[in-house]
This record gives C-alpha cells, structure tokens and sequence, in this order.
C-alpha cells in the first residue's frame, strides 16, 4: 500500500480517525487542524474526528428475530449465520459524522489513530465497515502521546495490512464473548428462573472467587506452641509442636540444663534485584496494595495521564524497552529524578530493562518528557499518586541490587533444635529509592546476631512456650485476584505466549467492575484492605455452571488461540467453529442440577402450580413453575394486566394463584380509556401457559 504524502496529492484531505476527543485534540493539536467543527476539527490538509468508544457494536438476538426477545430454552443455541452489527442511539449522532466525512470528495484516505491494540483495531475497523467505506487507510502506531511520538508516528505511517490479523482476532474474540455470553446466560437463566450473566472470562474468575471461599469456610485451624529461648542479644525458637504439655516438658529441661550449644552458623550474602517495570496489571495491583485503588480506578487514572501525555500507553503486557529507546530513557531519568526532587544518585543500570523479544504491542510503562513541563499541582490526587507509583518503579528499575548479609543459628538444647535468623542490610540499592517515595516503607531490619562459634555454649536467660495457630487462605484482594487472573493456567500454555492467564491487562479491571456491579462478588472493608467476596447469588451460580464454564484452563487455551490468530499461527475460521461446536454442545448436553431450587438462593414459594400442582417460586422477572416441563410462569410485567393498567403485588399474585381469580378495582381499558371493576379468572392451556379471563358479573361492572 502507497502511502499519501507526497507531492500534489498533498493537497487532498486526510480523515484521522482516534478513539476519544480528548486524544483528537491532541493528535489536532500536532497536525495543527485547529478548525472546531461539530464532532471534528480540521485544517492543513486533515480532518480529525472521534470514535467516543465503541460506536458500533454487535447486535443484540431480537434483531437477528423478534421470537428472541423472550428468553426460551427452546430457542437455544442462538448462532447467525452472517453477523449484524448496530448503532447505539447513545453514539448515533457522532457516527453520522464520521461517515458523512469518510463520504466527503476532498478526502482521499483514512489514517485509523485508534489506541493501538487489538480492541481499538476493533472499534475503527467496525466503523470503517459499517459506513461502507472502500478508501485507503492508513495506521498510526505509537505508545505516546507525546507532541513528537505522534510527529514520528505520522512520518512513519504503517500499512492497514500488518494490522489485518489484529482486528481478526478482535473480531474473534468479540463474536466467541457474544455467543457464550447470550447462550450460556440465557440457558442457565431460563433453567433456574433467574438472570445468571455468563462471560468467558468473568465466569471462571467467579469460580475462583468461590473456590477460595469455600476453601476459607472448610478450613479447620489446628493450635500449635513453640518454645523460645531468649539469650543475651536474640532469640531462638523451635520447630512447632503439636502439645502444649510436650512444650512445657520440654521448657522445663532446657531451664534445668541452662545452655543452649551452637551447631551451625551458615552466612550467605544474598541480594535482591531490582524490580521490573510496570504493565498494566502490575501497576494496578501495586496501585491496590499500597493506595487502595480498584484495578478500574488505576486504569481510569491512567489512561488520564496518557491522554495528559505524561506516560505511555496504559494497556500494555510487556514490563522491558526496546533498544532504540536505551539513550532517550537515561535523560528521562534525570528529568524524572530532578521532577520528584530526589536528593540521592541514581544508577542508571539501563540495559537491565530493555529487552526487545520482551515487546510486542506496546513497551512498559513510563513517564514522559512531557512531566519537566508540567505543573503536577494541577493534577487530581488519584492521578498524582499513580504518576508518583510509575515515576518511582522507572527509578528502581534501573537500579543497583538490594545486597544484605543472612545469617542462619542453629542451637541444640536438651536434644532438641532451635533456629535463629539474622539479617544486615550491605547495599540498600534500590530500596533507597522506594524509602524516598514511600512514606513509612523502610525495610525492616531483622535482628543482628552476634558471631558465634559452633561448639560455643551460650547461657538461656529466659524461656515463653508461643502459641500460635494454622491460618486459612486468605480472601482475595483485588491485587491478588489480578495475580491470579494472569497467572491462570500458566502452566497449561506454550513457554513461547508472553500474554498468559485469563483475560488480558486491558479487560480485566472491567471484568471484576461487571462482578461487583452485577451482585456476583461484593467488596468487604477489613482493616486497610477490601476483600472481595462472593455473593450467594454468585457461589448458586458456580454451583450449577458446568466445568467446561467455569475452567480457567479452556478459557486460557483460548487466550492461546486469540494470540496466534493476531500472530497468523493459528486459523480464525477453526477457532469460531470450536466456539460454536461448544456453545451448541453445552445447550444439548446439560444437564439441570436436582435440588436447584434450593441452591438456588432458597428462591420463596408463593404458591401452587394451577396446572402440575408444584410449587411456584418467585424469580427476578416473574413467578415460576418448578416442575420444568411444565410452562407455567406469571411475569411481573404482565400483558394482559398493563392492557388494563394494573401492575400486580408479590401479595395480589399469591391471591390469585391460591384462589384463582383476584377483584381488582379501577382497571382502565388501553384500547377505551373506560374504567371498571372486574375479577380476574386464572386458567391454563394444555402446556400449562397462564391464561386469564375478566369476569363481570355480579364481581364488577362496565
């Protein structure tokens, strides 16, 4: 593909297309198209626009057919055969634009500027199709906002083609999300008569969730003591015992013999490298644990400061450089250091973070040039803590080794072991860059231990029997179920796939928001931390899900696939049919758990089915029939009640399946506007679908 740059067919209109307004601006800005029109801004041969996000979605199944806007198990598996995609009416009005643009004669070609990963491949891409557009693009790649990465990015244009295997994989990813999340919710809502939303990913990080706390609940702690001799500079304790009385013996004789005999002394300098630079995960797991910060508030808080251009691009999985940036990074050190005041020399260990088989889509992350420039008072706290996070990670990175001295006692007393642990920093190294930005954070000395020579007897001053007791696993912190998230399955996947686990750093923030939004895991405060623990509703969910669901291995494999889809290893056409064969399968094949109803979250029985006689129960949307051959059900936005402009109690519902038939006063006719008293007569149709009839009588008149 030729690109546009050259002599007269300079004079022709180049349409750029970003992802957001703000990254418009910017990108604006630089191209100096300072003319503001509405939703675009244009000049010196180029017209920039906006997507606002996702402006073209899949659509939804009562598009495909209208008999989808009931949930019927029935209806299942939804597949279409050719894929629709729409327009929210939220986003219509700026895609108008867009494609009134992309129609316009002055302008020859496109240069997608959308973020560059495979989503933002996705979001310009589905645009570019749905406005039916056949003129040339180009594709901006870059990984700053920076006035001069986007000036080098438009001098280095790359074809639309390299790109090609990304937006199919995003393409995949998209369709396989849309039929295991349509079908697997609606076949387990259908079964168990609420809405149970399913994800690819978001169920198997559920199921994690839940596996942890049952494992937490089943948990029995057992009591354990420990003796501990104290001696003229430290302590030494044994290994643990299962008796207190043992322990007490055991306290008793090594009084009685007053020394303890030194057996082994092992020194080891020992050290401690620096810590890599930060992804997108890392990043939101420390922002957890030492700020509080969701994963979401950390991508938020991020991607602010990208669009400030004060650090690269967010959604990154590599933690290295490349090459080519090893000279710009140590002047960028040095900004850095006099931005943040830092009173201490910096090593500059450089070629310990750069790595170019490390980099794939975009390189770590790290602030820009752009921060000597700009006053960080004018930043929000939240964004001004997590610059001050990335800032500090830049410098330890590229530090010198923590180097300390470890020294290991072994003491025997009255034929029995006692340990004693020793520790002397030689070379703070890079924590001293860590202790400059982190209040409170000094690493913690252990305890000196004199020299000591084996064979050497030292006298017992004092004795404490200690008890202690095992701990269960801890609950899951929004930092540890990111680590767990990507470190899913790793063991299943090719040593050669850098993006492992599940999800990838860019979803899933989002994914653990939509848990908590949707009532499936909810944030519990304890002391400074939140843990995030599973709802009924979302341990009922995992109970009844099948394996193929809630296995973090099938949706890792997948992951695997997506990756060599975008590497063009691996066929998309074979992948979507393996989703399909699935979802299909999965439909066939399950099976509905006996004893649901009271896995179920115990749903309330309001009454007696008129047509099989079994219980009732009271769903999210309506009350259903428990027996599932049966099809009975009164949903709570009934029909034939609006017709008459009644909306039923939970309380007028049991009235009427226990008698029958229900008076009601006032009901006003849709079609007459006339208002009457009426009763009226439950019945059911040979399937057990409710059938209702008004009854005039002497119960109510016209």
């Amino acid at each position: 593909m030729r690109l546009f740059f050259c002599g007269k067919e300079q004079m022709k209109m180049k349409l750029v297309l970003a992802e957001k307004p703000s990254v418009a601006q910017s990108i604006a800005k630089v191209l100096k198209a300072d003319k503001r029109c509405d939703g675009y801004l244009e000049g010196n041969n180029y017209v920039v626009s906006w997507c606002v996000g996702h402006l073209v979605e899949l659509a939804q199944p009562e598009n495909y057919d209208v008999k989808y806007t009931k949930w019927k198990y029935d209806d299942l598996p939804i597949i279409p055969t050719s894929w629709l995609y729409q327009v929210s009416s939220a986003t219509n009005k700026q895609f108008k634009v867009i494609k009134k643009l992309m129609e316009r004669n002055d302008i020859d070609g496109l240069i997608c500027a959308t973020d560059a990963g495979r989503e933002g491949e996705l979001i310009f891409r589905l645009v570019y199709h749905q406005c039916h557009c056949q003129k040339p693009f180009a594709r901006l790649w870059i990984s700053s906002m920076e006035d001069n990465a986007i000036l080098d990015g438009f001098k280095n244009l790359k074809k639309s083609s390299e790109y090609d295997a990304l937006y199919e994989a995003a393409l995949c990813r998209e369709r396989a999300d849309w039929l295991i999340g349509i079908n697997a919710t609606r076949l387990f809502s259908c079964l168990y008569s609420q809405t149970l939303n399913i994800g690819r990913v978001m169920t198997p990080t559920l199921a994690m969730v839940v596996m942890r706390e049952a494992q937490i609940s089943a948990f029995q702690s057992v009591p354990f003591y420990t003796l501990q001799l104290s001696f003229d500079s430290f302590n030494a304790s044994s290994q643990r015992m299962d008796s207190k009385d043992d322990c007490e013996k055991l306290r008793q004789s090594c009084l009685e013999s007053k020394t303890a005999t030194v057996v082994q002394v092992d020194k080891k300098n020992k050290q401690e490298k620096a810590p890599l630079l930060y992804d997108l995960t890392s990043l939101q797991r420390e922002a957890n644990r030492l700020l509080g910060f969701t994963a979401q508030q950390t991508l938020d808080y991020t991607q602010s400061l990208y669009e400030k251009k004060l650090v690269t691009y967010p959604r990154t999985d590599s933690r290295f450089l490349t090459d080519d940036m090893a000279a710009s990074v140590n002047c960028l050190i040095d900004e850095v250091s006099m931005k943040f005041n830092i009173g201490i020399p910096i090593s500059k260990e450089v070629k310990q973070i750069i790595n170019n088989s490390k980099v794939t889509d975009h390189h770590a992350i790290v602030p820009t040039k752009q921060i000597t420039k700009f006053n960080l008072t004018e930043l929000g706290k939240g964004e001004y803590q997590v610059l001050k996070l990335i800032a500090m990670r830049l410098l330890c990175a590229v530090g010198k080794p923590f180097i300390y001295q470890e020294t290991d006692v072994v003491l025997k007393c009255f034929d029995t072991l006692f340990n004693a642990k020793g520790k002397v920093t030689l070379d703070l190294g890079w924590k001293q860059i860590k202790e400059h930005f982190i209040e409170n954070k000094k690493e913690k000395e252990a305890t000196q231990l004199p020299n000591l020579a084996i064979g050497e007897k030292l006298i017992i001053h004092g004795s404490e029997i200690k008890e202690g007791k095992t701990s269960p696993p801890k609950h899951f912190t929004e930092d540890t179920l990111l680590q767990a998230m990507e470190k899913a399955s790793v063991d299943e996947m090719s040593k050669e796939i850098e993006r492992k686990g599940i999800g990838t750093p860019a979803t899933r923030a989002g994914i653990i928001e939509k848990l908590v939004r949707i009532g499936f895991i909810e944030r519990i405060a304890n002391k400074k931390v939140k843990n995030l623990i599973p709802t009924q509703k979302g341990i009922s969910l995992i109970t009844v899900v099948p394996e193929l669901i809630q296995s973090a291995s099938m949706t890792a494999d997948w992951e695997e696939k997506l990756l060599g889809i975008e590497k063009g290893t691996y066929d998309s056409k074979e992948f979507m049919q393996e989703i399909e064969d699935m979802v299909t399968g999965l439909v066939k094949t399950y099976e509905f758990v006996k004893g649901a109803d009271v896995i179920m979250n115990n749903k309330k029985v309001i009454g007696a089915c008129p047509h099989c006689g079994s219980d009732v129960i009271q769903g999210q949307k309506g009350y259903f029939c428990t027996n599932k051959e049966c099809r009975f059900v009164l949903w709570k936005n009934n029909a034939f009640f609006s017709s008459i402009g009644k909306k039923l109690t939970e309380t007028q519902f049991e009235d009427l399946l226990r008698n029958k038939r229900l008076k009601l006063k006032e009901c006003q006719s849709k079609k007459t506007g006339k208002v009457f008293n009426s009763t009226v007569i439950l019945s059911t149709e040979n399937d057990g679908k409710a059938k209702f009839e008004l009854n005039f009588g002497k119960e109510g008149e016209k």
